[in-house]
């Protein structure tokens, strides 16, 4: 903490200046890792300086709310690089909600949770959309057809596709409650039977499969732990036990391990 106020003492406010010079002198003394650690109790300080209103501001949090992310070691990292202002552009993350559509999905999202709905899943879809956009400025101005259409191009996965098909739905239901003269749109089912196509099938075990993993479990060698077939062979047959008995089956019951 004296090094970090030596430093501090020579500047006029305590900014990202600060915080990189203190950076650069302690990297001579210690290592990567320790440097690192160090800076955790440099956050608390902070904490305390912002906590007791000595400091009007802390800039490792002003760092990370500006760069939209939940933690203050990536902002570290960045500022023990060779070249923190780079380092920290590229560690910037677009805002929540924060394209041309971020105010509509928002009041959507908004809406839809008011009625009582969790609507986690669909506001995380929402928000990718979104950065989507952010990312792409060039799209800011085009027809939201044409942002879902260059949306859709970024991947060529069946779920995607289906991902991208429930945005234009969502969005067409947007529109249409702001606005009741805009025509109904037909969902289309399709990517989603592509996506039920590659789920995988259970599989149905009859009793002789059942018989013979009990066989097996039985004979399972074990010198170390002469009691750990019984075990496997007792766990196998409480469980078909309760299938055979949900079913209607006679698989056997616990009475077939004697």
């Amino acid at each position: 903490m004296h090094g970090f106020q030596d430093v501090a003492e020579g500047h006029n406010e305590l900014g990202q200046d600060v915080l990189v010079a203190w950076l650069r002198v302690s990297a001579e003394c210690w290592s990567t890792t320790t440097l690192l650690h160090r800076t955790r109790i440099v956050d608390r300080f902070l904490d305390h300086l912002l906590k007791n209103e000595t400091i009007d501001c802390n800039p490792v949090t002003a760092l990370r709310e500006a760069c939209n992310i939940k933690q203050c070691m990536p902002v570290w990292r960045a500022l023990a690089s060779r070249n923190p202002e780079q380092t920290l552009a590229e560690l910037r993350q677009p805002q929540p909600f924060g394209s041309v559509l971020g105010e509509v999905i928002a009041q959507h999202v908004a809406l839809m949770r008011n009625r009582g709905y969790k609507y986690s899943s669909q506001s995380a879809r929402l928000s990718r959309f979104d950065q989507f956009l952010q990312l792409n400025p060039a799209l800011q101005e085009q027809p939201v057809g044409v942002m879902l259409d260059h949306w859709a191009a970024t991947k060529s996965t069946r779920n995607h596709a289906a991902e991208c098909e429930n945005i234009r739905r969502v969005l067409a239901k947007i529109y249409r409650h702001r606005d009741p003269s805009i025509p109904l749109r037909r969902p289309d089912p399709r990517p989603q039977k592509e996506v039920a196509k590659q789920w995988r099938k259970p599989h149905i075990y009859s009793p002789a499969d059942v018989r013979r993993m009990l066989d097996v479990a039985r004979s399972y060698s074990s010198p170390r732990s002469p009691l750990r077939p019984l075990a496997v062979c007792t766990m196998l047959c409480q469980s078909s036990y309760k299938m055979g008995h949900q079913s209607g089956l006679n698989i056997g019951g616990s009475g077939s391990v004697a």
